[in-house]
């Protein structure tokens, strides 16, 4: 079997599953590559048995590698055409290129296509996108989609490892009695809600809603697609809940989406109210498939349905989905 030299750039809570994955889903990897800060180079971490020291990211540190997956941050921003120009198709989980008309927006269960025209960089989307528009693919192609209402109840863990860390702190310090500190959030996240993921923009929108909004029509390549979006950080270590209000341009019943959805791939669905089924983000914990339950007609407007999606952000909508487009690269012999 053919293998492939990986370099994975991160070694926070991304960087770590995609390590995880990379040797859960076998992926054909001859030599591997940890890469990151100075702060981190010198730690070590173990892929299939063996230890590998962390080393700081250089641009040099891309020769001879043929992908490279991009944790996040301001790496790629630094490092992504470095990395191109050595020979490596970069899988980026950052911000920094999704919105470039150049660089392919990929889902593999949505849009596997557009990996064909990449040139060099592929930008895997955000967390709360992916797990919805792999819910929503199938609805799509069966009854377009004009409008979508989206509110986001998003785990700790999309914001990284300290903020994993802050919410389990401040949860005991609330049940211990004591002063409650934090330095992640701007509020405190144990017991409460936070109606703020990243900066807030000049039209009153934060910039991850209109990830969701602009992302999305990228995506589905469908411009015509009405977005809005709330997110909102919950005390949830990891898993990521939507409900979610779509507008069909054509009538499909409650009935006809559940049956789409149960076909669809990458998706399960969780819908039985006498058993008390629906989606939970305990339950999507370290799974690499989007939930779907609650599926019901919405009776204010003649093509709407409501539904609740679930998934793994770490998995599903970070590592898993850019170890996928690294699968569909080998699959399509662009590596």
């Amino acid at each position: 079997m053919k293998t492939y030299n990986v370099a994975v750039v991160g070694t926070g809570a991304v960087g770590q599953t995609m390590l995880k994955v990379l040797e859960e889903r076998n992926f054909p990897v001859g030599r591997l590559k940890v890469l990151a800060t100075s702060r981190s180079a010198g730690k070590t971490v173990t892929f299939r048995g063996e230890e590998y020291v962390v080393e700081e990211t250089t641009p040099a540190s891309f020769a001879g590698i043929d992908v490279a997956l991009f944790a996040g941050g301001e790496a790629s921003k630094i490092y992504g055409r470095a990395a191109v120009e050595a020979g490596a198709v970069v899988i980026d989980n950052s911000n920094n290129f999704r919105m470039d008309p150049e660089v392919p927006l990929v889902v593999p269960e949505v849009n596997p296509q557009d990996v064909r025209w990449h040139k060099g960089l592929i930008a895997n989307p955000n967390c709360s996108t992916i797990q919805m528009v792999v819910a929503l693919k199938p609805i799509y192609d069966a009854a377009g989609i004009k409008r979508i209402v989206v509110s986001t109840y998003q785990a700790v863990s999309g914001a990284g490892q300290e903020a994993i860390d802050e919410l389990r702190q401040q949860s005991r310090q609330v049940l211990n009695g004591e002063e409650v500190t934090g330095k992640v959030f701007p509020w405190q996240i144990a017991f409460n809600c936070l109606p703020h993921i990243d900066v807030f923009l000049e039209n009153g929108y934060s910039k991850e809603e209109m990830k969701m909004v602009n992302e999305t029509k990228k995506i589905m390549g469908d411009d015509r697609i009405q977005v809005t979006a709330t997110t909102v950080r919950v005390p949830v270590f990891n898993g990521h809940s939507e409900a979610v209000n779509v507008e069909t341009r054509e009538k499909l019943t409650a009935a006809a989406a559940r049956e789409l959805l149960r076909r669809a791939p990458g998706v399960v669905v969780v819908d039985d109210l006498a058993a008390k089924a629906y989606p939970l983000a305990i339950q999507a914990d370290g799974r690499d498939e989007v939930f779907v339950g609650r599926i019901r007609e919405d009776f204010t407007i003649a093509n709407g349905l409501n539904m609740w999606i679930v998934a793994d952000n770490l998995r599903k909508g970070a590592a898993t989905n850019a170890v996928q487009i690294a699968e569909l690269l080998v699959q399509e012999g662009l590596l």
